[in-house]
């Protein structure tokens, strides 16, 4: 009987612990993690902007030279933003001493613009600036041909600008935007532009030819020497050619620069009608943020 319960106890005991070990468990399919991570894949690429538009172009770091709009191409899906100042108060004006007092026009007035530009999708930008004199330009900017494939780069523009908050005057500007980068040492500029109904108030049928030119060269690793002069070919040429030089410093995806200008022209409409030249130089600065992870930047 003792045997027997020995016995029987055992095979209790064997019979409970066969019960209570889990099962191995069987090794992960290998096809498993590798469609978790197509899936991963599949929906950073939905969400995500082309690579090559978020790539950081040494040549052409900003969407615009000091007020002339660039190549730059903005991904999809992404907000860039620019502050502009103009300062009113002529460099010309009084003796040094005077201009010092004023800090160099930073003392003045000034004209100030806000940028806001979205991209729609890839190559397809759109851009609001409002200045504080309550002019609004809303341009359209289609990349034709990438300078990121070509050594040159083309876009179509077309912008419409109203003055009193978009409620009058409108002025129509359509265009090319013509660039040659050389490596990454800056870029060139060539920009046919007519300006419709430049001068409201003299002509409702007047159009302005004219033509943006500007260069882009780097010095050093993130230093900017910025150069725009936009000759008017026809049509009406009230006060000076818009002419504008600057310095500028880059750091990630801020651009600060300033600059000296013949006029407070920051709009297409405002440059074709010699908006604010006064036969002087104005000091000026404008300051732009890009709203994306800009990829190979410092």
């Amino acid at each position: 009987m003792r045997v027997l319960f020995i016995v029987i106890a055992l095979a209790t005991v064997g019979s409970t612990a066969s019960a209570q070990t889990p099962p191995e468990s069987l090794p992960p399919s290998p096809e498993a993690p590798a469609a978790q991570m197509q899936g991963q894949d599949a929906g950073e690429r939905r969400d995500a902007p082309d690579a090559s538009d978020q790539a950081f172009v040494a040549a052409e770091p900003d969407f615009t030279l000091i007020a002339l709009p660039s190549t730059l191409r903005l991904p999809d899906g992404r907000w860039g933003f620019r502050v502009s100042h103009r300062f009113t108060r002529s460099l010309g004006e009084g003796s040094l001493a005077d201009l010092a007092s004023d800090f160099f026009g930073f003392d003045s007035g000034s004209l100030v613009g806000l940028e806001l530009r979205y991209g729609v999708r890839p190559g397809t930008q759109l851009v609001l600036l409002r200045t504080s004199d309550r002019t609004m330009q809303l341009m359209a900017q289609q990349s034709v041909v990438s300078a990121g494939t070509r050594a040159i780069g083309v876009d179509a523009i077309a912008a419409v600008q109203g003055l009193d908050n978009f409620s009058e005057d409108f002025t129509t500007t359509l265009g090319l935007l013509l660039s040659r980068r050389f490596g990454d040492r800056g870029a060139v500029y060539a920009e046919p532009l007519v300006v419709l109904n430049a001068l409201p108030e003299a002509d409702d049928s007047d159009a302005t030819v004219m033509v943006g030119l500007g260069t882009r060269i780097r010095f050093g690793a993130s230093t900017y020497l910025v150069a725009e002069f936009t000759p008017r070919l026809s049509g009406p040429t009230p006060g000076d050619h818009h002419g504008s030089v600057a310095i500028e410093k880059r750091r990630g995806g801020h651009s600060f620069q300033i600059n000296f200008s013949n006029s407070f022209a920051t709009t297409l409409g405002q440059i074709a009608r010699g908006y604010g030249s006064t036969g002087s130089w104005h000091i000026g600065f404008n300051i732009s943020r890009k709203f994306y992870r800009h990829m190979g930047s410092r």
